[in-house]
């Protein structure tokens, strides 16, 4: 007696067997070999990293500072820096 199939779970086979066949060729993505995998170095590749890149540092504010900053909604981190930074070139600190 053949099995009744679900359409969807038909769908899906074929869409998973279409996937594999397409990984098999190498369609969507690269294939590596040994000798490649061994000589890629650590760490991000050349020229993905900013040369002005952020420094993650501590900082305490007051809890009402704070919550100030981050009412803003997201953000808040950049713009505390824009702030900073205004109050820089201006001569106030």
């Amino acid at each position: 007696m053949p099995k009744i199939k679900d359409p969807e779970v038909a769908q899906f086979e074929a869409a998973l067997l279409r996937s594999m066949d397409q990984a098999v060729r190498g369609e969507y993505a690269a294939v590596h070999t040994s000798e490649q995998i061994v000589a890629r170095k650590r760490g991000r590749p050349a020229g993905t990293v900013k040369t002005d890149a952020k420094v993650s540092t501590t900082i305490r504010f007051d809890a009402d500072v704070l919550q100030a900053l981050k009412a803003t909604g997201q953000g808040w981190q950049t713009r505390a820096n824009d702030l900073l930074r205004a109050d820089i070139k201006a001569g106030r600190l």
